[in-house]
């Protein structure tokens, strides 16, 4: 999918992240520092005028397909919830040098971070992925921590991907809707390693949402930034409702699968789980 003229300018793609930055806030998925969200842009944009101080950074992923390109990504430190309200001291906007191993880095006067996140090259590659995957001019993806969806990934049967599914699709027929794909559940690696990395790429082929299991939860969306941070949220009351029977006993049924299947037929979704 692409993003039709007129596109958006500057202040509305900084806006957008600083409110789902907020959003996830909210939502107890981003505690102090934690998270982290990029975006690329894929058409003309100035971004000196706010961000006029530019350094050269070597790039944790050569990504010789992305030369030219522009994005927008948090500092390593700094909260989500303070976007909104101050983004050039939390965002950096990024251009990719010539042959793919190093970039201009453009930061504002008031920047309060020495280094962009230390999951960068995880988001460099799922972009440089989907980018080539698709053609598309604009990409987001976020990495957040909600606290139901996390928890319930250090529980060993819901590290079982059809296992998570079954369980956490049967609660809302919102979920099949935002989630038609379902969600994607990776093992444990170590933050920002290459392992990691490559496996999330791979996962993000086939779903829009994958679980980082016992750290937390990747989206992407190509339709807009607020558009990933909604499937987090998705997946973050499907988890809440799940936690909930667990504690109270599993007591609930949740949508059989049969109704699942109705939901499906009667909205036409283009779905793989079921």
């Amino acid at each position: 999918m692409t993003i039709p003229e007129p596109f958006p300018e500057l202040q509305e793609i900084l806006t957008a992240i600083g409110e789902a930055g907020q959003r996830l806030s909210d939502i107890d998925a981003s505690e102090g520092a934690a998270g982290n969200i990029s975006v690329f842009i894929g058409w003309p944009m100035e971004v000196r005028r706010l961000f006029p101080l530019a350094t050269e950074i070597d790039l944790p992923v050569r990504v010789p397909h992305l030369v030219g390109r522009l994005f927008f990504i948090t500092g390593s430190g700094r909260r989500l919830r303070d976007i909104l309200s101050e983004p050039t001291a939390n965002l950096a906007a990024i251009v990719i040098n010539e042959g793919g191993a190093s970039a201009q880095q453009y930061t504002g006067p008031g920047c309060l971070f020495t280094r962009v996140t230390s999951e960068f090259n995880s988001h460099l590659a799922i972009h440089q992925d989907q980018i080539l995957r698709s053609n598309t001019n604009f990409h987001a993806v976020i990495h957040a921590q909600p606290t139901h969806i996390t928890y319930l990934s250090h529980i060993p049967r819901y590290q079982n991907q059809a296992f998570l599914n079954e369980h956490l699709m049967r609660w809302q027929p919102e979920t099949i809707v935002n989630l038609p794909s379902g969600i994607g559940v990776i093992p444990f690696h170590v933050p920002g390693s290459e392992v990691l990395m490559q496996a999330t790429v791979e996962s993000l082929r086939q779903h829009r949402l994958v679980i980082w299991s016992k750290h937390g939860v990747v989206a992407r969306s190509d339709i807009s930034v607020k558009r990933a941070s909604d499937r987090i949220e998705y997946a973050e009351i499907a988890a809440r409702y799940e936690y909930l029977n667990l504690i109270n006993r599993e007591q609930a049924e949740g949508l059989s699968k049969a109704e699942i299947q109705q939901i499906i037929q009667d909205l036409g979704l283009d779905q793989t789980l079921y």
